[in-house]
């Protein structure tokens, strides 16, 4: 995967072959965060001033930076699925919320 971190963002990374670098756009958020460098440390650099300079320009404007996540999820599952979920969580000694937390990082990350 081509993303980078810093501070809860994540950026995907992209090569543009038409300016010779490396383009970088934050993603999770509704503004449009954009970056870019012709190496990956200055691509690092360039990222990690991008969100320094989005979260002092919001708190210049008065308002909260968007987050990409709040760490929430709703979601609708059939009632076979959220069955399995509980005897697999059950199993395991952990708690439904800490089971699913597992599982959606080990596909993530994995």
């Amino acid at each position: 995967m081509n993303t980078m971190t810093y501070k809860g963002y994540a950026a995907k990374i992209e090569y543009s072959d038409d300016d010779l670098c490396f383009v970088g756009h934050v993603a999770g958020i509704r503004d449009v965060i954009g970056f870019h460098a012709d190496n990956v440390a200055g691509l690092r650099e360039a990222f990690e001033e991008a969100v320094d300079d989005y979260i002092d320009y919001c708190r210049e404007q008065g308002r909260e930076p968007l987050r990409p996540a709040s760490g929430k999820i709703s979601l609708r599952i059939s009632p076979e699925i959220h069955s399995a979920i509980n005897i697999a969580a059950e199993v395991s000694g952990k708690s439904v919320n800490q089971w699913i937390n597992d599982t959606l990082s080990k596909a993530a990350h994995g």
